[in-house]
């Protein structure tokens, strides 16, 4: 069996199988690191196809966020949808004091669109 990356819709599944948070993130970084060392030209095709419902509205938004930052850094529109994909409550993913002060001020344009604020430095660090 041939190697393939995983896709957002690919993560979806992995989050809603998982019910450990700390586990959900590793499956975050591991999409990230997989889609690093993607060939620009098959990276969209990894952000194209709606994932299904984690069961977590957060998770959720959070896949949108991804997804349109990741588009942006290819300079192409957002995935379609993305746009219903929006908290309507600001969720920071981080209990830490310093860590949400951080995420309030440098999560990416994409990550605040959706409401969840996440630090660039922790999507750059995975």
């Amino acid at each position: 069996m041939a190697y393939a990356a995983m896709t957002l819709a690919g993560l979806a599944g992995h989050l809603a199988g998982e019910g450990d948070e700390k586990a959900r993130w590793k499956y975050v970084w591991e999409f990230l690191e997989e889609y690093r060392w993607e060939p620009v030209e098959a990276k969209p095709g990894l952000l194209r196809e709606a994932p299904p419902s984690t069961g977590h509205e957060q998770w959720d938004a959070l896949l949108a966020a991804m997804a349109e930052h990741l588009a942006a850094q290819l300079d192409l529109g957002p995935p379609a949808w993305t746009q219903a994909r929006v908290l309507r409550t600001p969720w920071f993913p981080s209990s830490l004091r310093s860590k949400r002060m951080e995420a309030f001020v440098w999560a990416p344009a994409a990550f605040r669109k959706h409401g969840v604020y996440l630090s660039a430095r922790d999507l750059e660090a995975a």
